[in-house]
């Protein structure tokens, strides 16, 4: 009984092209036949869009501004807790 040299590798199919090139030329055969319809553009500047796109551009900057007061937060925790550390070392000496 023989096995096989390199089972990992895979033989290319009898046709003489690989696996994929005849997965690539039948998926041509089929698609021009089974292609859906084209979705249809939609218009930025449709009144809708543009009053959904707004309300996203005003949630932007509502969050933008709450990420800029708690950064200036941080800075100023930072700056007491510097501060504190320097009163309780002059405390300590």
């Amino acid at each position: 009984m023989q096995t096989a040299r390199h089972p990992w590798k895979k033989r290319a199919p009898p046709s003489g092209r690989t696996g994929s090139e005849k997965d690539g030329v039948e998926a041509l055969k089929h698609s021009s036949a089974e292609d859906p319809p084209p979705l249809p553009r939609t218009n930025i500047a449709d009144d809708t869009q543009g009053a959904t796109m707004d309300r996203v551009l005003q949630e932007i900057s509502a969050v933008s501004r709450k990420l800029e007061g708690m950064d200036n937060a941080m800075v100023a925790l930072t700056a007491e807790t510097r501060s504190m550390r320097l009163d309780v070392a002059g405390f300590q000496s």
